[in-house]
């Protein structure tokens, strides 16, 4: 199953649930889906999933961040995302199913629509309230005989756009949790610069996030949120700060200080240096 990519129309009948009327949109509501699939290995799927459900995950461990936190949660997957589950039965919950064609546009504004870890959205109650109504809402319309999709497809903005609110607000609630990932990420930061004989070309992003167990888009709004830049800013601004330090403090030739820090030719470290700077590493050495 691990290589197996689902369209909407595949995908509901792999779930076990209501056939969609067309290959490009289906919402279904759980309390109507009697015999949904329950446990999967891995798949992918080549559209989008906006999906609002009660914890159902057997693994699922409660933790309440917050004193207003609602019994639901929210998440978003976009298409080659990949889906493995073990749930328990579900008797609430909505999944909006919808082609990539029809949100690539809405989508390209938010970071979590590529959050694949399933770093969900936990909503206190008022956020709840209003999110449950929204996919009501476009269940709704969908169920009639000749729905709208220009209306359902408001909706779906109106949901993305409440989402980007209620991470924001979701980031800010768990500081003291995430200060911790902050703290982590510039340690690693350190530790990976530590002994320059080891190091095997520049740290992405991508590296630290997984240190964190964090999507990298994830991880990268998360940082950007508290300390005002990017990951990549961050980094680009510690590799910066190594080799002015280097380049004033050392001996080593502008070659073995640029390979040092990670890059591949000394040319590359060259141009990055000069972006920052205005001034190439020689002219830098010498002032």
């Amino acid at each position: 199953m691990t290589n197996t990519i689902f369209n909407i129309k595949d995908f509901a009948s792999y779930l076990n649930v209501t056939k969609p009327k067309n290959e490009d949109l289906l919402i279904i509501n759980y309390e109507n889906e009697a015999n949904i699939r329950l446990h999967s290995d891995s798949v992918t799927i080549d559209f989008y999933l906006l999906a609002l459900k009660p914890p159902l995950e057997k693994s699922f461990k409660e933790i309440q961040f917050i004193e207003d936190q609602a019994k639901s949660y929210m998440y978003v997957d976009c298409p080659q995302n990949n889906l493995d589950w073990d749930i328990n039965a579900p008797n609430s919950g909505y999944n909006i199913f919808v082609s990539a064609k029809y949100v690539n546009k809405l989508a390209k504004d938010y970071n979590f629509v590529h959050y694949n870890n399933h770093e969900a959205l936990f909503l206190t109650t008022d956020e709840e309230a209003i999110l449950w109504d929204l996919y009501k809402k476009a269940y709704d319309e969908f169920r009639k005989e000749s729905y709208s999709k220009d209306i359902i497809m408001s909706y779906i903005a109106l949901i993305l756009s409440y989402t980007q609110v209620f991470y924001d607000r979701q980031f800010d609630s768990r500081s003291k949790i995430y200060d911790s990932v902050i703290d982590n990420f510039y340690e690693n930061l350190k530790k990976y610069f530590g002994n320059n004989n080891e190091i095997a070309g520049l740290p992405s992003v991508a590296y630290f996030a997984q240190k964190a167990n964090l999507s990298p888009n994830y991880f990268g709004d998360l940082i950007k949120h508290f300390t005002g830049e990017s990951p990549i800013e961050h980094i680009h601004t510690f590799v910066l700060n190594q080799a002015k330090d280097k380049l004033k403090n050392s001996s080593l030739s502008i070659s073995e200080i640029s390979y040092s820090l990670g890059f591949d030719y000394p040319n590359y470290f060259a141009r990055f240096f000069r972006k920052k700077t205005g001034l190439s590493p020689k002219v830098f050495r010498g002032m």
